[in-house]
């Protein structure tokens, strides 16, 4: 862990989880554009809208993920075992699958959506963050023992 000002401790996977959450952005930007244009050329307005609300559910979904981890790193001062850790992480989990549930149930009839769109767009989203995750872990330079503190490791300089 690196000592920040005040004395906090930050975990080595912060600077992981916010390149997940620019890459994140980024993708979320890129398939509502591509999205939307294929969604409106294939679909008209409806495909153009289905798009657009696929790529913000994926956005959405991504950034609570990773913003909830940096929190719950930030809260419980690094230690993945903290009761406080867990709650966040799965509190986060639960509020993506309420707000998941909510979502399909009040688009799903819709007459200004496009089913097919919407589905394919969630699906690039999923699978563009699958990608990001993977490509950011991998090129990240953390040691399996990265955060352990030995005893004395405060009196040096």
């Amino acid at each position: 862990m690196t000592n920040t000002a005040g004395g906090h401790r930050r975990p080595s996977s912060t600077p992981v989880f916010q390149s997940v959450l620019r890459g994140g952005l980024v993708l979320a930007v890129a398939i509502a554009v591509v999205g939307g244009v294929i969604g409106f050329l294939a679909a008209g307005t409806p495909g153009l809208v289905s798009a657009l609300i696929g790529a913000l559910i994926g956005g959405l979904f991504l950034a609570v993920t990773a913003a909830s981890i940096l929190f719950a790193n930030r809260l419980s001062n690094g230690d993945m075992l903290h009761p406080a850790y867990f709650g966040i992480i799965l509190g986060a989990w639960l509020l993506k699958f309420v707000l998941f549930l909510i979502m399909v149930f009040l688009l799903r009839e819709q007459p200004w959506i496009d089913g097919t769109v919407l589905f394919l767009t969630l699906v690039a989203g999923v699978l563009g963050t699958l990608a990001i995750d993977v490509i950011v872990v991998a090129r990240s330079r953390i040691p399996y023992v990265s955060d352990v503190s030995l005893p004395g490791d405060g009196d040096r300089r």
